[in-house]
């Protein structure tokens, strides 16, 4: 028997007042059957349907009652006939009485097992808590509900209880309602029961739980707080991230009619010397090295194994700092939670004391943690307390990872203050983005958050997941569209849009959206209409926006062409009118501009900034209506640059002489 085998029940109301959300009920159970043939395929599941027309259980053939209840599937390992049968559920015509469905789908379990595979054996109700619950024969509906409690705790079974409701329930008698909520918390309070109340098919998926995390310690041992202070505590992971599906290499070589095949592929890796590919090298003649600078410097398994850090074992407090001093953004990786070890009184008051002084003085401790003998790397961490308000829940800390040094990425990024003032924001656009963000707030004040992460599920892996299903069933389908479910985990909801449409026209309208011409791709310009230079028989044509650069230039008086916008500043120069030399300087300045991008390319690195510029220093001067155009000649010549001779390199198609005379103006001949 696998160590993590499961056997789950799944309890599902399908009467009337169920039936607008059985469609999600169906996509959301059969994808938890979907996951548990992924992950658990030694699982065990079955289905007990209440509020249905007919009746079926053995109860109600030993001792009568339980009416209305279904065993639609009997428990049996988890295989695609039950994924079947839960996309296709029935609608039943009764209203459905969910303490009639506990105690059947709790007599399917222990004919089956007993008092065996305890803590393995669960329930799972999935219902509205709308409809009446029958009196019982004797006693009230709680000393019932108690009794059946006790007998889950005796037989080691767990129960979850999700509670499907919409936002707003209308037509419904509140008593009865308040009545079943009542019940299904005494299960929460008096056995291994979760009660969870879901508003929608997102938190649904999310809610049901596929795979069975045993619960394992990464750490059990002494938090030394000073060499006379050890306090015992137990060390679980709270967080992990939900890894990917690894995909196996299949083989279909073997025969169809073996049922015993793994189709497993097995890989073997030989290593040949380059200069000699026959001869295979052993593991013993075998070493790994570095590379250091142009060598590769050689190290052994031995010596790379005396040269590993081996730490102790062991949780040693650092010391203590003001909350304030930890930044959210420096957590890393997963979080850890540690609780006093179980029975042990002491520890579990001098943990309480502890989180419970760390909180009112605000502080955190700073803790150097070794999880396992031989473990090659030390963790620091920083240890948050987590007092609980409740009586049966003890007071426990929550430490997240801290990095190094090395690991912390300094980036720098320009602010807006250095940029001119015309590319800064004005009060009217920094209104509209506050009001933009505020609009997309998944936490209103007065209103519940939505998309809370323990019932947001990865839409990534859902997505694979029914994609699986799909293409065990037809293998040459396509991949379907993605789920409405998921959508509302990925894009916008629509009815936020509509409802803050005046919000987004207002940030529209705040700002103008222009063309940046460092996005334009070179087969925009080949389209482009203009003067064209050759190359062989390629062209390459370059032309000027149509943007009129004097009407649009900002009103700011820019004195020179700077290095962060620098085709912006050409253009403000070449509009002032305060003085007609603004204009030669604008040209002089791009001019440099250029010639210094060039000069310092390296393998053409700078050529498209440069083509830029150069698009932008010829757009000016076609606007400007500088006709003449000797002066930026003139200025190559004085600057010594000229065409690529063949002494410079082979490839070029002009002399020396031409290459000098390419740019100097030809005099007319006086005979």
């Amino acid at each position: 028997m696998a160590r993590n085998k499961e056997s789950l029940l799944l309890l599902l109301d399908v009467g009337p007042s169920m039936h607008n959300v059985l469609p999600d009920v169906e996509k959301a159970c059969s994808m938890l059957i979907v996951k548990k043939l992924m992950h658990g395929k030694y699982d065990e599941a079955g289905i007990v349907l209440f509020g249905t027309t007919e009746t079926d259980n053995e109860l109600t053939t030993e001792v009568g009652g339980y009416e209305h209840v279904m065993v639609l599937k009997n428990i049996k390992v988890v295989d695609g006939d039950i994924v079947d049968a839960l996309q296709q559920l029935p609608r039943g015509t009764a209203n459905g009485d969910f303490l009639d469905a506990i105690i059947v789908g709790m007599d399917m379990l222990i004919k089956k097992f007993g008092d065996t595979n305890t803590g393995k054996k669960r329930l799972c109700l999935i219902t509205n808590a709308l409809c009446p619950i029958k009196d019982p024969f004797e006693g009230t509906k709680e000393d019932q509900v108690s009794t059946i409690a006790k007998q889950m705790t005796a037989y080691g079974m767990r129960m979850e209880s999700i509670i499907v409701r919409g936002k707003h329930v209308h037509a419904v008698n509140k008593r009865i309602m308040d009545e079943n909520d009542s019940l299904l918390s005494i299960f929460s309070k008096e056995t291994d029961a979760r009660l969870l109340y879901v508003e929608d098919s997102v938190s649904l998926f999310g809610a049901l739980r596929a795979r069975n995390i045993s619960l394992v310690t990464v750490f059990r041992g002494d938090l030394e707080v000073s060499p006379k202070l050890r306090i015992k505590v137990w060390v679980y992971k709270k967080t992990a991230e939900e890894k990917f599906p690894t995909l196996k290499k299949y083989s279909d070589k073997a025969p169809t009619k073996d049922l015993s095949a793994t189709h497993e592929v097995k890989v073997d890796f030989e290593y040949k010397k380059s200069e000699d590919s026959k001869d295979v090298v052993p593991p013993d003649q075998r070493i790994k090295g570095y590379s250091y600078g142009p060598q590769v410097v050689p190290i052994s398994s031995v010596e790379w194994e005396a040269v590993k850090f081996k730490p102790e074992k062991g949780v040693k407090l650092l010391g203590f700092t003001d909350s304030s001093n930890i930044f959210r953004h420096h957590y890393m990786k997963d979080v850890f939670i540690f609780i006093a070890e179980p029975g042990n009184k002491k520890a579990t008051l001098t943990v309480s004391a502890l989180a419970r002084a760390m909180k009112e003085m605000n502080k955190v401790a700073i803790l150097r943690c070794v999880w396992r003998h031989g473990q090659g790397n030390v963790t620091i961490g920083v240890l948050t307390p987590n007092v609980s308000d409740r009586e049966d829940i003890m007071d426990s800390f929550y430490l997240n990872v801290l990095p190094f040094a090395e690991d912390v990425r300094e980036f720098q990024f320009p602010s807006f203050s250095k940029l001119p003032a015309y590319l800064q924001p004005n009060q009217q656009q920094l209104e509209a983005s506050d009001n933009l963000v505020k609009m997309f707030d998944l936490a209103p004040d007065g209103e519940e958050k939505v998309l809370l992460p323990e019932f947001t599920p990865n839409p990534i892996l859902e997505r694979l997941y029914h994609y699986l299903d799909l293409k065990s069933k037809h293998p040459d389908a396509a991949v379907p569209p993605l789920d409405n479910t998921l959508k509302k985990i990925t894009v916008p909801d629509a009815d936020l849009l509509t409802q803050n449409k005046s919000v987004i026209d207002t940030l529209r309208m705040s700002f103008e959206l222009k063309e940046n011409p460092k996005r334009k791709k070179s087969r925009n310009l080949l389209q482009e209409k203009g003067s064209h230079y050759c190359e062989g028989e390629d062209k390459i044509k370059v032309t000027a926006l149509p943007v009129d650069l004097v009407e649009h230039a900002p009103n700011v008086k820019v004195e020179k062409i700077g290095d962060i916008t620098p085709v912006q500043d050409f253009e403000a120069m070449l509009s002032r009118r305060d003085s007609p030399d603004w204009v030669d300087k604008a040209i002089k300045g791009m001019s440099n501009k250029i010639f210094d991008l060039v000069e310092d390319s390296h393998k053409g690195d700078n050529y498209p900034k440069a083509l830029e510029y150069l698009i932008a220093l010829r757009k000016g001067c076609i606007l400007v209506q500088e006709k003449d155009l000797r002066s930026f000649c003139d200025y190559l010549v004085s600057g010594g640059v000229t065409l690529i001779s063949k002494a410079e390199a082979v490839d070029s198609e002009a002399t020396d002489d031409e290459a000098r005379s390419f740019l100097v103006k030809s005099e007319p001949v006086v005979f």
